[in-house]
């Protein structure tokens, strides 16, 4: 999912159509300001932070957005990469390979602490997701406002052929298949959702590699698949999102999942004021045009963060 495109046109690119994407972040927060972001910085040694992220561009654009922020005020940020999934990161961070790393509420709720029960609001995920993550040595710093959750998305013209709308209405076609990463056969929050929650044992499951799930659909190999919400793509009336309407895919904000024993430094309060500030920024308007810039123009997660936090005032 990753473009790495760093050619001077794809530069050009960048910097015309990027300047809206940070006017739309910069307006949907309500304009930069270094309010909120920790002020004179004591003359004390300050911890190394290893960053790490799971392997999709929108959180190497995370990654890259705190640990800029965070170096910008003095930090040693050490880029660990990518640990792939959501429970291969989680035990990258347990065991002390990464002390920093952004990851969805809802997916630490259902497919880390595999609770049985949806939570109802935004709020409650948090709160449940905060009470796994300090079980084992480690917290949450605040969440974004932005919300990124799988959908199921199909072609319009597939919805409309198939009078589908929400995804209890796929019951009646006979035979589909999905498209989703590896780790979406194991996930409430995905397959085993659909087949456990909605009952539609009739699915083919199709593992994506290098390819999207747009361009799947575009070639018709597949009858739906697993998008998320901040996809550029997901702005085209070319595809359809189902309507969720059983809450298998819960409430996913964004929140920095932190080692407790980096916090307990002296640095701590600031490690999370800078951090928090960050997050308050990321609307879904701004996130999406992020997306976008890495999709679309093929600017680089570390190109898209820097022009973002220095219009925001956090560089």
């Amino acid at each position: 999912m990753v473009r790495k495109h760093t050619r001077r046109a794809a530069k050009a690119a960048f910097a015309v159509s990027f300047g809206v994407a940070l006017l739309i972040g910069i307006t949907a927060c309500g304009g930069s300001s270094h309010s909120g972001v920790a002020g004179a910085e004591k003359t004390v040694a300050k911890p190394t932070i290893t960053i790490g992220t799971k392997n999709f561009t929108e959180e190497y654009i995370l990654g890259q957005l705190y640990g800029q922020a965070l170096a910008a005020k003095g930090f040693h940020v050490v880029y660990k990469g990518s640990f792939g999934s959501s429970e291969l990161a989680d035990t990258a961070i347990r065991s002390g390979k990464m002390n920093f790393y952004p990851e969805y509420t809802g997916i630490i709720v259902l497919d880390l602490a595999k609770s049985k029960s949806f939570p109802a609001s935004a709020a409650a995920t948090y709160s449940k997701a905060k009470a796994y993550e300090q079980k084992h040595g480690l917290t949450l710093l605040k969440q974004t406002p932005f919300v990124d959750s799988d959908t199921f998305t199909v072609l319009t013209k597939t919805a409309n052929k198939l009078h589908v709308h929400k995804i209890s209405d796929m019951k009646k076609v006979k035979s589909f298949s999905y498209a989703g990463f590896p780790e979406c056969k194991t996930r409430i929050t995905c397959l085993l959702g659909l087949k456990n929650v909605y009952g539609l044992k009739q699915v083919k499951f199709k593992a994506l590699g290098s390819i999207s799930i747009y361009t799947l659909l575009d070639k018709g190999q597949v009858t739906g698949g697993d998008g998320f919400t901040t996809d550029p793509q997901q702005n085209s009336k070319k595809y359809t999102a189902l309507v969720d309407d059983k809450h298998i895919f819960g409430f996913q904000n964004v929140a920095p999942v932190v080692s407790q024993k980096l916090l307990k430094g002296s640095s701590g309060n600031q490690i999370a004021s800078i951090s928090n500030k960050v997050s308050s920024l990321l609307t879904i308007k701004a996130m999406r045009a992020m997306d976008q810039a890495a999709y679309v123009q093929k600017a680089t997660p570390k190109q898209i963060a820097d022009g973002f936090l220095k219009a925001n005032g956090l560089k």
